[in-house]
């Protein structure tokens, strides 16, 4: 059975799993029946929880809005054209209120970069029709965004196989 009431997640920090945590919900959701969105920012491309997601046909829709080269300074232009554009299409999906769950996978990370303003961001979610549940993950979420959340969750590294030069692996990190 759908929500009456969708809430508003947050999932941020420096540790691994946020993208992680907003897919464990997604399949839940598919599981009981939703309608699924999900913008990706700054990512473009293939991965393994993508090619999953396919097998659940017209119940989900993914879109990327991004180059997928990693932010790590200042954002590039084209990276900030195709925020814009994100924002523009998640304004219209959020507002045309056929999704029950919409997830804005790395928005943070857009936010934190100042790619976006978080008051805008802040709106469009606001205005969600009351059903909808919002996901929004990245680093660096800011704290007037979190402030507005109904559920905050940081993710905190304490060890990571990476700084022993353990690469993303298939169907585990992409």
């Amino acid at each position: 059975m759908k929500p009456k009431k969708g809430l508003i997640h947050v999932y941020t920090g420096g540790g691994k799993g946020k993208t992680t945590a907003a897919m464990g919900l997604v399949l839940r959701a598919l599981g009981a029946g939703f309608k699924v969105y999900i913008g990706q920012f700054l990512k473009r491309g293939r991965s393994s929880e993508l090619d999953a997601l396919k097998k659940f046909g017209s119940a989900v829709t993914v879109e990327q809005f991004g180059t997928g080269c990693f932010v790590s300074k200042k954002p590039a232009g084209c990276e900030i054209m195709c925020v814009e554009k994100g924002l523009n299409r998640v304004r219209s999906v959020i507002a045309g209120g056929g999704y029950d769950m919409v997830v804005l996978d790395e928005l943070n990370t857009v936010l934190g970069y100042k790619m976006a303003n978080v008051n805008d961001v802040i709106k469009i979610v606001k205005s969600k029709p009351c059903h909808a549940e919002i996901v929004m993950t990245g680093r660096m979420a800011p704290k007037k965004l979190m402030s507005s959340a109904d559920l905050v969750t940081e993710m905190k590294e304490i060890r990571h196989y990476y700084k022993k030069g353990v690469g993303a692996r298939a169907g585990i990190e992409r």
